[in-house]
């Protein structure tokens, strides 16, 4: 399995970040060609001492079958506008990871 994080800065707004991620960006990414499933957040915790806050607002796990179809996917006019989309929303920015799961 080949995974796609991407995490989440606060951003300035946050109730507009969370009305428009679940209103159209979530819709949008959930047509991007290879995801075989998702899933995302608004409540990451960081684990610390006591008051440590987390530094993301949101986090998204995507599952795509290998490599090649998360790039594939990247590639396509559908992830062209999901990446397109983040502007609209994400004051603060996003992070993307991408890697290969491995464990049992």
């Amino acid at each position: 399995m080949y995974k796609m994080l991407v995490l989440y800065p606060p951003p300035a707004d946050p109730a507009h970040f969370k009305s428009y991620y679940e209103s159209t960006h979530i819709p949008l990414a959930a047509s991007l060609p290879g995801l075989k499933g998702y899933r995302y957040s608004f409540e990451p915790e960081a684990l610390g001492p006591p008051g440590t806050a987390s530094p993301y607002f949101c986090v998204f796990e995507g599952d795509f079958d290998s490599k090649e179809a998360f790039f594939t996917c990247l590639g396509s006019e559908i992830g062209g506008k999901v990446g397109a989309d983040v502007a609209n929303y994400a004051s603060g920015g996003s992070i993307m990871l991408h890697y290969e799961a491995k464990g049992g």
